[in-house]
């Protein structure tokens, strides 16, 4: 049963799945953190593991850059391959100096611009929630493992590169004091819209990797490999749901 992007067969994917937008922090999570890991998918490059943590079957996938290109993995794997949770665990870019480089972010929501869930759905909300069960075993994972969350509101953007501007406040600003924003990345909005309509359960937490306001950058090999607190804390919280 493979998919036009996957070519997993039935059962291969574990009920939970960690979403890097990375192939590769895929396979390091896989190779470093899991018991037996196989890899049950490479369509296009887009690597998928199924293992174990902790005797629980858990399953790691890339999800690619963009609210397009989650959407197409996260709708399959919910949709055709039985998964339940889904945690993204991506990078972020702070907007405020609560949010320092390496710090964890879980996400309480996901404001966007992007017509993503209008586009799919006819869902006109600009912010998409989190499943509040899934945060709660993240919450859960962290204390038991004494790793700070840093919880609020995240922007998902669909332009990266954008045309700067000498309007004042900046648009950053604005998306900070007006709707919460701790950081922006990329996909949150697009699998949080997903869980919702499948009545599945997503959620997201990110390492902070830049700043707007602050000059501080990570590599991109610590992107691929440092942010080890942010993934302990995702492979965890599975023991924490209800099943």
């Amino acid at each position: 049963m493979s998919t036009p992007h996957n070519r997993a067969e039935k059962g291969d994917f574990a009920k939970t799945v960690l979403m890097p937008g990375d192939p590769l922090r895929a396979k390091f999570i896989a190779e470093t953190f899991l018991e037996n890991p196989r890899l049950v998918t490479d369509v296009r490059g887009m690597l998928g593991y199924t293992g174990t943590y902790q005797g629980r079957p858990i399953s790691v996938m890339g999800s690619g850059m963009g609210m397009p290109s989650i959407g197409i993995y996260s709708y399959e794997l919910y949709s055709q391959y039985g998964v339940e949770n889904i945690i993204r665990i991506g990078s972020a870019g702070s907007y405020t100096e609560k949010a320092k480089l390496f710090d964890v972010v879980l996400a309480a929501g996901a404001y966007s611009e992007s017509n993503y869930a209008v586009t799919q759905s006819g869902d006109a909300d600009d912010i998409q929630k989190p499943n509040a069960e899934l945060n709660a075993a993240l919450k859960a994972s962290a204390a038991a493992q004494g790793i700070p969350l840093i919880e609020g509101n995240i922007h998902s953007a669909d332009v990266f590169y954008r045309e700067p501007s000498d309007e004042k406040p900046a648009y950053w600003e604005r998306l900070r004091d007006e709707k919460g924003c701790l950081a922006v990345e990329m996909e949150s909005f697009a699998l949080f819209h997903n869980a919702k309509v499948l009545g599945k359960r997503a959620a997201c937490l990110l390492t902070i990797s830049d700043s707007f306001v602050s000059p501080e950058i990570t590599t991109p090999e610590q992107r691929q490999t440092s942010f080890t607190a942010m993934m302990k804390v995702a492979l965890g919280a599975d023991a924490y749901l209800e099943k």
